[in-house]
Formats: structure tokens, sequence, C-alpha cells
């Protein structure tokens, strides 16, 4: 895929991530004191800052070697978000009823892999791009259907049944999942201290749509 390398950030940086969504929301204040409220995105985007897991030499030469094989900003790569890579809730291991991807109709045998987020007063729904080969697990109507019977584009998420499910049936998944990602920078500022140890000061990631 033009522009993503298929391999994973490494794990140990991406447990000090900090960050999580990303939404904009447009304000405008009227003369009544109400504000209309305008969604500038039709969903999230993560960013995510990990300078904060740099914290001796090894740590640094793993992101400086990184950040050199995907040249900066240029190439994206897998980021296992240490808070969202499951369709499970926290604790739990992914079922095959965990998320609904839709309801079949007889023809269509494609589906998307989405996690959806919601309450009582609204809802939002993701789509998952990468997912982690061999952790997906399916059902169509509530049966469990064995991996023979359907294939998975890991890069994308796009799921190909054999055969189309029957008008009604409800196709659902369980995943575990990592996201697309690039670097936001093409500088890494690194300072050495006496003690020859060093620190990045900024080691911004942000998510990108495949």
């Amino acid at each position: 895929m033009n522009g993503f390398h298929d391999v994973l950030f490494p794990l140990r940086l991406a447990r000090g991530a900090v960050g999580g969504p990303h939404r904009r929301t447009d304000v405008i204040a009227l003369a009544n004191g109400r504000e209309v409220r305008i969604a500038a995105l039709a969903g999230s985007r993560r960013r995510w800052e990990v300078a904060s897991a740099m914290i001796d030499r090894a740590a640094i030469a793993d992101i400086i070697a990184f950040f050199e094989a995907r040249r900066g900003r240029l190439h994206g790569f897998r980021f296992r978000d240490p808070g969202d890579d499951s369709s499970a809730p926290a604790g739990f291991p992914p079922s095959p009823s965990d998320q609904i991807l839709g309801t079949g109709d007889g023809a269509n045998r494609t589906f998307q892999l989405a996690k959806h987020y919601g309450d009582g007063a609204g809802h939002s729904t993701r789509t998952i791009q990468l997912p982690w080969p061999g952790s997906v697990v399916l059902a169509v109507g509530g049966a469990v259907l064995a991996p023979a019977n359907w294939t998975l584009a890991t890069t994308g998420g796009l799921l190909t049944l054999a055969t189309a499910p029957a008008p009604g049936l409800q196709v659902t998944a369980g995943f575990r999942f990592d996201c697309a990602a690039r670097f936001d920078t093409d500088t890494l500022d690194i300072a050495m201290d006496a003690f020859d140890a060093g620190r990045t000061l900024s080691v911004p990631l942000v998510e990108i749509v495949l």
C-alpha cells in the first residue's frame, strides 16, 4: 500500500504513549447567549505523544531507527494504542458477538470491521483498518463461522464471506486491532544529559486513513 509500511511501532515505546481521540468542533456564540456547535470532522482522529517513553539510550536508538526507516512523516505504520485495541470491554477477550457489522440481504458477502462507541444519548462508529491477524472471530445470526468460511484483508479490515448471509441475519465480530499512524514531525529533537542518558523532547504521532 502506497505510503504505508505494515510494521508495528515498538510496543515498549507505545506503552508510554499519552493521547487518544481528537475531534474538532466549531463553536459560534450567538447574541442571545446560546451557541451553535458544528462538527468540523466527520469522526475522531487519534493523536499521541510518545516522548515520555524515551527514557534510556536503547529507547532513543529504537525510535531513531524507526523514524529513519519511515523517513519522518512520509510513511505510515501500525501503532498499538494501549488504551483502545480491542472490540471487547476492558479485561475481556474478543467474542463473536462484540460488534455488529451489518445485516444480511442474501447478496452482499463483504462487511467492514468496525467498532461502535455510545450510550443512550448518542453513538459513533469507527472503521477498523488494521485487525490483528488471527484475532478475528465471526458469527452470522449468532452462529460462529469457522475461518475457512471467510477471508480477511488485514490492511483495510474487509471481511468477505464464502456465502452471503440470508436476509435479516446479523453479522457480528470480535477482534483486536492496531491503528494506522504516522509521525507528525520530520524532526526528532534529542537531548543528552551529563550521565550519557538521553530523552526526546517531542515525538508526536497522528492517526491516518489507509
